[in-house]
């Protein structure tokens, strides 16, 4: 299998845009093939829309304004959800493994200008140590993470080392119904909720263009 950073380069990519509900648009550049973290989901979608609603910032998260949160990413891809919280003033870490910092590094400056708060990508192994990502962020971002086997017990454990019992947790995924899919996210929820609680949010509370019966958005927090 070739790598992933050689199949994505620079002639490979395209922008994709994302207007938001001031008016202005967030463009990232995606793969016109690559592996997973190199296009923009739906769920991806879904979730950074979300971030702008009353609902949201109205929702006893503990994030009434994004203004100075401190906002870590997970599995950030093409990293239009952080970006999306640092236009809106959050200071966001954008992580990921090492093939996808070429890419994040690249949306983060095309957004500068928009951004009010600030943006910057970072390496994260999920199950590796996390000290250095400590004390815990305001907030975690995670979309559309839950699809790989291997990966859950990992991303559950990431989750349980940054979040503290004041960190608002945001998980967003598309449910998929084919070949090993609704085993994952089985066993993400049954390891998941032995630490978190979870609330669903139902669509009259998303974005009322940008929700999908399919996609799932949920908050999380850290049982004490």
């Amino acid at each position: 299998m070739a790598n992933v950073s050689e199949q994505c380069v620079e002639d490979t990519y395209f922008i994709r845009e994302l207007e938001k509900n001031d008016g202005s648009v967030v463009k990232v550049n995606q793969c016109l093939k690559g592996d997973v973290g190199h296009v923009v989901w739906d769920a991806a979608i879904v979730m950074a829309k979300y971030l702008e609603t009353d609902a949201f910032l109205n929702s006893g998260t503990g994030v009434s304004s994004w203004t100075s949160k401190k906002v870590l990413e997970l599995g950030a891809g093409t990293g239009i959800v952080g970006i999306v919280a640092a236009t809106l003033g959050a200071h966001v870490i954008l992580t990921d493994l090492d093939d996808l910092q070429h890419l994040l590094q690249k949306n983060i400056a095309e957004n500068q200008a928009l951004i009010t708060g600030s943006a910057t990508a970072r390496v994260l192994t999920w199950g590796e140590d996390l000290s250095h990502f400590l004390p815990p962020p305001d907030v975690v971002l995670l979309a559309d993470c839950i699809y790989y086997d291997q990966s859950v017990e990992p991303l559950v454990d990431t989750l349980k080392a940054l979040a503290g019992v004041k960190t608002s947790v945001i998980c967003c995924y598309e449910q998929r119904t084919e070949g090993v899919n609704p085993e994952v996210e089985k066993r993400f929820f049954e390891l998941l909720l032995k630490h978190f609680q979870s609330e669903e949010i139902p669509p009259d509370k998303q974005d009322p263009e940008f929700n999908s019966p399919d996609i799932r958005l949920l908050h999380l927090r850290r049982l004490t």
